[in-house]
């Protein structure tokens, strides 16, 4: 017996990115349950049959948007597309938001396993007489502000019943006057009480976040050598390439983080915070600076193409807020440390974590009209939802933000429409826009509007939260050159391993290569990757997530590549290793569909010979 959640539910579902599943099972193995996301529901299935369990929520699931805490009138994208942790019989979940005006709030809650009931919430956008609440300027933030979400996954110590989350940007992401504070708890680890869900400690790796830096991964819980003592300690990763390691049981640093001061220059409105927390130790697994001396130069065409447009943008600094002049982004917005997280070897504590070292740009514009004013209906739509990652001018960024200039030759009417509401990639699904605005968007996009019947004529409120923002972002633009690698010296992607017990770097390899780079001689490159390691006691670290479809071992002592192995498709996952009869095995899902390559739909499993 299988189970399609489309045959169970009276709307029509979009599935776009899952990245896993919770289990769980009663005490005496008799009820076997399996949980999934898809859209924004949550699924239980029978583990023996693969029926929906009906006594599970309505017929088998739990609708998300409900029991938020949240005024009836807020609506918003919400997908559940990382699992969350078991512990005991709860479920506790994150979820996945719209990063814009738009955003639900990112709250955490616990849910039976049995009934699907709510047991319990945390606010991680504080309410009236909540601690946290006062690091908001607006008082009513609360009702109006979205996201500080956990989007990558969270870590359970189930011995001290302490859950540990990770959060993400307050939205809008990159204009802060409409929350101005510390923002709380954005950008944060947070332990929680598994059992009730009360508050135990914080700390805040960015303060009123303007760049996107979401905690990309769930911590690593692991036990160090620190000053003669063994320390219970949590790891965690970000897109800075950062590493920040806290004692698990209070929250303090293990090294020193100083609050260093950066720039304060910005735009009308702002307020940014006049200082962030820089981690002395462990060592950045990731490049900080992008100078004019790191410019790619694959040939001299390209870098004297390159440096025209690299003196174009005017800060460099970290943590310089977002301006007309443009800021680098480097790591850019995807990291740096990515959703794949590290791997933590327990005997050596050496962490080992994969990174990108490509740069963006992030340009600010004018907010362009919402209110349809001298433009179209359908144009004031796609100002209003999805200017931000595709641009005003249509053309996107790359694969992973498509160009939309030409849909109409590549999409039916009704594709477009259908797209749109129910996602597709890494596009949320936006089924909460009513179906005036989505037929206006359709015909826009599609280029079938009628202006002479009235396609001018604005749908949309001019109170909404979106037209209090009065910039946005250009795009989501990564700096490459004409022949689209990225415009920065190699190494471009990379395996490091870092020490917890030193805080220091021992080594960095690159991770991915192109083929015909290496015909010209320039060497391993590394590539953009996705996905992270597996580290073995046998000595070795597991990692696929580069584009060239390839997995490979690699020395965990040295960094030395030992085996690598062609898949169906790329890879980007984290491997995993399990034991059956004494017999190891290694699986890879190889899902592909980014960073240019192919699709694919296998897993993929490896083991030594009998």
């Amino acid at each position: 017996m299988g189970f399609d959640p489309a045959n169970n539910s009276e709307e029509e579902i979009g599935f776009g990115i899952n990245r896993g599943l919770m289990y769980w099972e009663d005490e005496n193995g008799k009820d076997k349950r399996i949980f999934y996301g898809v859209a924004s529901r949550l699924y239980a299935v029978n583990a023996i049959d693969g029926g929906p369990i009906n006594d599970f929520g309505t017929n088998g699931s739990i609708e998300l948007k409900e029991g938020l805490d949240i005024p009836e009138s807020q609506d918003g994208s919400l997908l559940l597309k990382t699992p969350g942790v078991i512990f005991k019989d709860m479920l506790i979940l994150g979820m996945s938001l719209s990063e814009d005006a738009d955003a639900l709030p990112g709250h955490i809650r616990a849910f039976d396993v049995r009934t699907g009931k709510r047991k319990w919430i945390f606010h991680t956008i504080p309410q009236p007489g909540e601690f946290g609440y006062d690091s908001w300027e607006d008082k009513d933030a609360w009702k109006n502000i979205g996201g500080a979400n956990n989007w990558t996954g969270m870590s359970l110590d189930e011995e001290r019943g302490i859950v540990y989350v990770p959060t993400g940007t307050a939205s809008p992401d990159f204009y802060g006057g409409i929350r101005k504070g510390s923002n709380l708890f954005a950008n944060s680890i947070i332990a929680l009480d598994a059992s009730t869900g009360k508050y135990i400690w914080h700390y805040q790796v960015v303060h009123h976040d303007l760049w996107d830096r979401d905690l990309p991964a769930a911590p690593n819980l692991v036990s160090v050598n620190h000053k003669g003592k063994k320390i219970y300690a949590l790891a965690q990763i970000t897109k800075q390439g950062y590493v920040y390691l806290l004692d698990r049981t209070n929250g303090k640093p293990l090294f020193p983080i100083p609050e260093v001061p950066v720039p304060q220059a910005a735009l009308p409105g702002e307020k940014p915070w006049p200082t962030q927390p820089i981690p002395t130790l462990p060592e950045s697994f990731s490049r900080q600076k992008f100078g004019p001396e790191d410019v790619g130069n694959l040939s001299a065409e390209a870098h004297k193409e390159l440096m025209e447009r690299y003196v174009q943008i005017k800060n460099s600094a970290q943590f310089t807020p977002p301006s007309k002049e443009g800021n680098w982004i480097f790591p850019d917005f995807g990291g740096g440390g990515e959703w794949g997280g590290a791997a933590v070897d327990m005997e050596t504590q050496i962490l080992y974590v994969n990174s990108n070292e490509v740069p963006s740009t992030q340009i600010m514009l004018d907010a362009p009209q919402t209110d349809g004013t001298g433009i179209t209906s359908g144009r004031s739509v796609y100002n209003k939802y999805c200017i931000s990652c595709h641009g005003p001018d249509l053309k996107g960024s790359g694969t992973e933000y498509p160009s939309l200039e030409n849909l109409n030759k590549k999409y039916t009417v009704q594709q477009v429409s259908g797209i749109i509401r129910q996602g597709r990639n890494r596009m949320p699904s936006f089924n909460y826009v009513t179906e005036g605005e989505r037929n206006s968007l359709v015909a826009y996009l599609s280029k079938t509007e009628n202006i002479s019947k009235g396609q001018n004529t604005a749908v949309i409120p001019t109170k909404s939260k979106k037209s209090q923002i009065p910039y946005i972002m250009k795009g989501y633009d990564r700096f490459v050159d004409q022949d689209g690698y990225p415009g920065i010296k190699p190494p471009w992607g990379t395996l490091n391993a870092v020490d917890l017990n030193s805080g220091k770097l021992l080594w960095k390899v690159p991770l991915g290569e192109y083929s015909e780079l290496i015909k010209r001689g320039f060497g391993v490159t590394g590539s953009r990757n996705y996905g992270g390691p597996v580290v073995t006691k046998g000595g070795l670290v597991f990692i696929a997530a580069t584009p060239d479809e390839k997995i490979r071992a690699f020395d965990k002592h040295s960094g030395k590549m030992l085996w690598e192995s062609k898949l169906p498709a790329a890879g980007f996952a984290s491997p995993a290793t399990y034991m059956i009869n004494r017999k190891q095995f290694l699986v890879i899902a190889c899902g592909g569909g980014k960073l240019g390559v192919k699709s694919g739909d296998s897993y993929v499993a490896f083991a030594l010979p009998d």
